[in-house]
């Protein structure tokens, strides 16, 4: 039986996780993540927690989770196993009448309990931007991918893009998506109205020289579209994903053996979502999330973590946008303002986020990953950063502290000898 210090144990990182999701005050701690009611998919549903239960059979699970739904009074609204990290996963809806975070402490101070959590909300960071005069795919231009080509593609490198659904009938991600995978409910399993996904998947990985509208930074890697995110509307580029959609196909994304983690996304920090991120870049998966720009929660989660490479926007002269609030250094920018990427249905627009700026790196990382596929997650952030531009003039950083990636130079310093200059 676990001591009465581990009870207390539990029962303080409850806290501190509630305070790390911006509940301090007492009218906040009332109030359970925010989450679409009513009709939306149930793995959306506000007032829902997420368990772990230690390793074990699955017969133990299911006897586990029986006993704590009957004596905390739960109904269980789902369970998945989470093989990379070996726990299964048990989400409880908190009926309305009872007191959110009391539940969660009580969940916590339980011994069958390993860990709980709030099934969080996280957004796609990007902003939908309608000018037909923008420049055309500044952003290859910007990190010199282009001229990176003559020695590198990103052949044979596996990203998956773990956001909405890819439009896979696209013409220029036609062959480039060599898997998909659903884990929302409800999910439109064709993905052809999934805007979001297709826009990062576009960054990355559009065809070259189909004579067919543009192409990505690493136009022959291999894409796999896990979709964890729905589209909020057909015609919106807003996509918002929880920690149970997430958690799953993470799980399946380091389970695939990809290479390349790419999640366009933020929301609060998230302590399973950081085990199943820290065992894929343990398992020499490298990890990049879009920045949160602004606010108190900047550079949000996944973007917080030290293992995981952080990207910010920048405009087509390598500047931030204004206001960015973060205070995570190092940084590293990328083409994230009016980039024309792919759309479903055979379209193509300019968009603008981090989401975008965090496709460009993930396009880069797998160029390096084609010519020394033995980089580790650090050894590639470590080139990333060490070959960037700083960018200066940004308020409240020193220089230096946010660096503009570049392929070629990136490149050269791993080949240690002049190839595009």
């Amino acid at each position: 039986m676990r001591s009465q210090l581990t009870a207390i144990f539990k029962y303080l990182w409850a806290c501190t996780l509630c305070l790390a999701m911006g509940c301090a005050g007492i009218p906040q701690l009332a109030t359970p993540p925010a989450g679409d009611a009513g009709d939306g998919p149930k793995q959306l549903q506000s007032r829902q927690v997420i368990i772990t239960l230690a390793p074990a059979a699955p017969e133990r699970w299911a006897t586990l989770s029986q006993g704590i739904a009957r004596d905390h009074g739960l109904p269980q609204v789902g369970a998945f196993p989470l093989t990379s990290i070996g726990v299964q996963c048990v989400v409880f809806q908190v009926p309305e009448h009872r007191a959110f975070y009391e539940v969660m402490t009580r969940l916590a101070a339980d011994e069958r309990v390993e860990s709980v959590q709030p099934n969080h909300v996280f957004q796609g960071l990007g902003v939908l931007h309608n000018d037909p005069y923008a420049m055309l795919q500044y952003g290859i231009q910007v990190v010199r991918a282009h001229m990176a080509h003559r020695w590198a593609t990103g052949k044979g490198v596996k990203i998956a893009v773990v956001d909405t659904g890819v439009d896979t009938t696209h013409p220029d991600l036609h062959g480039r998506i060599v898997e998909t995978a659903n884990f929302v409910d409800g999910g439109e399993h064709t993905f052809d109205q999934d805007r979001h996904g297709t826009a990062v998947a576009g960054v990355i990985g559009a065809r070259a020289g189909n004579a067919v509208g543009i192409f990505g930074v690493a136009p022959e890697a291999e894409i796999v579209a896990a979709k964890a995110c729905w589209q909020r509307a057909p015609e919106a580029l807003e996509a918002v994903c929880s920690s149970w959609t997430l958690a799953k196909a993470v799980d399946f994304a380091v389970r695939t053996g990809v290479q390349i983690l790419n999640l366009s996304l933020a929301g609060p920090p998230d302590p399973l979502l950081a085990r199943l991120i820290t065992k894929a870049v343990a398992n020499g998966t490298t990890s990049v999330a879009a920045a949160l720009e602004k606010g108190a929660q900047a550079p949000g989660f996944p973007a917080s973590l030290e293992t995981v490479i952080a990207v910010v926007a920048s405009d087509p002269h390598g500047r931030l946008r204004g206001g960015v609030e973060i205070r995570r250094t190092p940084l590293l920018a990328a083409p994230g303002v009016e980039v024309l990427t792919t759309l479903p249905q055979q379209t193509y627009d300019f968009l603008s986020g981090s989401s975008l700026a965090a496709a460009h790196v993930s396009g880069i990382a797998a160029l390096l990953l084609e010519i020394e596929p033995q980089l580790t997650p650090l050894q590639m952030h470590d080139l990333l950063r060490a070959s960037a531009q700083p960018v200066g003039g940004v308020d409240g950083f020193p220089h230096g502290a946010i660096g503009l990636v570049n392929a070629c130079a990136a490149l050269e310093k791993l080949l240690g000898r002049v190839t595009c200059s």
